[in-house]
């Protein structure tokens, strides 16, 4: 909303080749992207679970918005649906796939 990137600290300790001491310095963390803009030129916001996009709603897999005050509000309402089991069947599904697929 107010148009800064988010990008959360951590901490990582690196070496120094020449002395060989170990410091810990903060690094910005990389966030992969959930969102995309449409042809349209709207956001669209993604749910994901790992590397899997999961359906919002039957063969559809984003909520597109046109304003930041939309995607706040989208945001809310993705959070109590995912609080309220709405995802559950589809993270069990795609949990299942995945383990599937790790396992051949």
């Amino acid at each position: 909303m107010k148009g800064k990137t988010y990008a959360p600290l951590q901490l990582r300790n690196v070496r120094n080749k020449e002395s060989g001491e170990i410091k810990t310095i903060e690094i910005a963390r990389r966030i992969r992207q959930w969102w995309f803009i449409s042809e349209t030129g709207k956001v669209c916001i993604q749910v994901k679970y790992g590397s899997r996009t999961l359906e919002v709603a039957k063969g559809k897999n984003s909520v597109e918005v046109s304003s930041g005050a939309e995607l706040v509000k989208a945001l809310e309402t993705l959070k109590l649906a995912t609080e309220s089991g709405e995802f559950d069947t589809q993270l069990e599904s795609a949990g299942l796939k995945h383990r599937n697929n790790f396992h051949k």
